[in-house]
């Protein structure tokens, strides 16, 4: 859960860090065209060149207004993933000793099976990844790489486990224990 909080706050910061470019771009763009039109007015320009000035001039308003309606929607969606984040902390229990060690050996037979079925040091990864419910989407930010490339990685899992997909892969672990 925490992880997936953080993975969506880097997703959302990432995009804040464009919209905080753009923004003063399009600014540059408005008080240029506004300036050009002022001058363009001034010298009698034609109505057809004067209605594309206008036009770019609202474009770049119409921009910047829709990045900074983009910027409070997520500073928003930010501030809620910080409240489930603290809510997801407090009710965080400490798990059973007994439980500690299940998690543990069943640790140990994940990678001995990933061994087993000869998985590369990515797959390895990614597996252990799948494994925990991440999305194609989050292994590919959290590995930094593309989710095509995790979808690749994913597909030559599950044809080395011998699997037809996610929740086959998933049950091949479990299913014996249930």
């Amino acid at each position: 859960m925490q992880l997936t909080v953080f993975i969506n706050m880097t997703f959302m910061h990432d995009i804040q860090i464009k919209e905080v470019v753009l923004i003063p771009i399009f600014l540059i763009i408005v008080l240029a065209s506004g300036a050009d039109l002022v001058a363009d007015l001034s010298h009698g320009a034609g109505t057809e060149h004067i209605l594309k000035e206008t036009l770019v001039l609202l474009i770049s308003i119409a921009g910047i207004a829709w990045l900074i309606m983009g910027l409070r929607q997520q500073r928003q969606k930010i501030d809620q993933l910080r409240q489930e984040l603290q809510v997801a902390s407090k009710n965080c229990q400490v798990p059973e000793s007994y439980v500690i060690e299940g998690r543990k050996n069943l640790g140990q037979v994940v990678s001995q099976q990933f061994s087993e079925w000869q998985l590369t040091n990515s797959e390895n990864e990614v597996g252990w990844l799948l494994l925990k419910g991440f999305s194609l989407k989050e292994i590919a930010a959290l590995r930094d790489t593309r989710e095509k490339t995790v979808r690749q990685q994913a597909s030559a899992i599950y044809r080395k486990a011998g699997v037809n997909g996610r929740h086959t892969f998933s049950a091949w672990f479990i299913e014996d224990i249930l």
